[in-house]
């Protein structure tokens, strides 16, 4: 919001040291400390509130050594996190921004799975929380927007080596390496940056490549299923690994 303040300003009334806010460097640190000051200032306050209201952790008992010590540490704070996320994106971003359109979507989104699970755990003095259908469910929808928005969008594209003739409607850049001519497309594809692969790249739509002449066509369904796998996976594994209230 701040950078469309300043670009205003900077515009229309030429104020000193409004441009500032257009280099992202510049938002980049501003962002950084505003998340420094929520997250260490306000978020001891919200712990010590949590504390005060009583709200705090109910522990399945798994038999575990020591697990009942967590018994009645704050829940909840996680509000910190995403308000530390949240707030100065909010502020300092552009928010036309795609990616930053989808990671405040899947911040929020996850955040709110979060806090159901919470609420349940200690309001409704219900152990298991938020049913795990209902977990699943709600990454799966966010999987399949997040997925069907990166596949569609046309600000979502990749930058790839390509030869003469393109084959792309896409603009051509030309640089040199190692007296080499390269030239470059931004354009879609459905390659994608994977470690310990071919050259680090992975395309999904090659999967399905055993079906036959037109696999290519099927790429928005492999792209999809892992796309659901990856959240899935990423949400719950940081649950499995908080261990006790997961």
């Amino acid at each position: 919001m701040l950078y469309y303040l300043f670009q205003y300003l900077n515009e229309h009334y030429h104020i000193p040291g409004a441009g500032v806010f257009q280099y992202i460097t510049f938002r980049t640190a501003m962002s950084v400390i505003t998340s420094l000051i929520i997250t260490t200032v306000y978020g001891r306050r919200l712990i010590d509130y949590l504390r005060y209201k009583q709200v705090g952790e109910t522990v399945r008992n798994l038999g575990l050594e020591g697990q009942m010590q967590k018994s009645g540490t704050p829940t909840m704070g996680g509000l910190i996190i995403i308000l530390g996320i949240v707030v100065p994106t909010l502020l300092f971003a552009r928010l036309e921004n795609i990616y930053i359109i989808m990671m405040l979507v899947t911040t929020v989104w996850l955040g709110a799975i979060g806090f159901l699970d919470d609420y349940i755990k200690v309001f409704k003095k219900n152990k298991e929380g938020l049913a795990g259908r209902f977990k699943i469910t709600g990454q799966v929808t966010l999987a399949l927007f997040i997925g069907w928005t990166m596949y569609f969008n046309d600000d979502i594209i990749i930058r790839q080596e390509v030869k003469l003739p393109v084959v792309y409607d896409a603009p051509v850049s030309f640089h040199m390496r190692d007296n080499v001519p390269v030239y470059t497309q931004d354009i879609k594809s459905t390659i994608t940056t994977m470690p310990f692969y071919k050259n680090n790249e992975f395309d999904y739509a090659k999967v399905l490549k055993f079906t036959g002449e037109g696999y290519e066509h099927y790429s928005l369904v492999v792209f999809l299923f892992s796309v659901i796998v990856i959240i899935t996976a990423v949400s719950n594994g940081a649950n499995i690994t908080d261990g006790i209230d997961g």
